[in-house]
């Protein structure tokens, strides 16, 4: 699969975009893995796939969402129900300073 396509070039472009440092048989290695990832993307290339429709979903489902419509209120007086003392709708706390 060498087609040379990855060289030091790129190589350290690489290391200057994902901020590391390869040492020179690390550097060989990752060389070699991304050419085979090269290849492999060069293999699948060669399916023809004009004809697939793009998947979306694996079931056919359309539209699962639900309306987005209101419910229920802001439950301000059930909340203040709870309230040991209130005040014009609101609840009353202790003065802080």
């Amino acid at each position: 699969m060498g087609t040379g396509k990855i060289d030091d070039a790129v190589m350290d472009n690489v290391e200057i975009l994902a901020k590391i440092s390869l040492e020179k048989e690390e550097r060989r290695k990752v060389m070699a893995e991304m050419e085979q990832i090269l290849g492999y993307v060069e293999k699948l290339n060669e399916l023809h796939a004009e004809e697939c429709e793009p998947l979306v979903h694996i079931l056919p489902d359309t539209n699962v969402f639900r309306e987005d419509v209101v419910t229920n209120t802001d439950g301000k007086e059930d909340t203040l129900l709870n309230a040991p003392k209130k005040k014009e709708g609101q609840f009353v706390v202790p003065k802080t300073i």
